[in-house]
């Protein structure tokens, strides 16, 4: 069985996979931004897909406790959105071109998510971090 300082150090590396899954999403969620006002170069091209993370829980063996990993990146197959732009060289025949499936409203609420869970799991470490110096002070005082 672990003793209490082992199971407190073992939050660091859960704490830390889930930090590192917020920031793969902070990014994807970056190029989905960066992107939503783009548009393809000619009528028969496709704009830019949005992109859609998705994360799974993985056991630790030496930690024994899940962490989280990221399951994969995909596109987001909804539809595109077509707006009326004749000049577009884009444009079709009837003057639309489609622009990317991206709602910038959408992203900027997952950024909001994302930063939550990101500062949550900072607080958990700042929170594990203090107990351990409190713990490391304690034996240094009773010595």
């Amino acid at each position: 069985m672990a003793s209490g300082n082992e199971q407190l150090t073992g939050i660091f590396p859960i704490a830390a996979s889930a930090l590192q899954a917020q920031d793969q999403r902070m990014k994807v969620i970056a190029e989905n931004i960066a992107n939503a006002g783009t548009s393809p170069a000619g009528p028969n091209e496709k704009p830019y897909q949005r992109q859609v993370i998705s994360f799974k829980d993985e056991f630790d063996r030496a930690l024994g406790a899940y962490k989280v990993k990221v399951a994969g990146i995909t596109k987001d197959h909804s539809d595109y959105i077509k707006k009326f732009d004749p000049a577009n060289p884009a444009a079709d025949a009837k003057g639309y071109v489609l622009t990317p499936n991206v709602n910038p409203i959408t992203e900027t609420m997952d950024m909001m998510e994302a930063q939550h869970a990101y500062q949550a799991n900072l607080n958990v470490i700042e929170a594990a971090r203090g107990m351990v110096l409190n713990t490391i002070s304690l034996l240094n005082s009773s010595q």
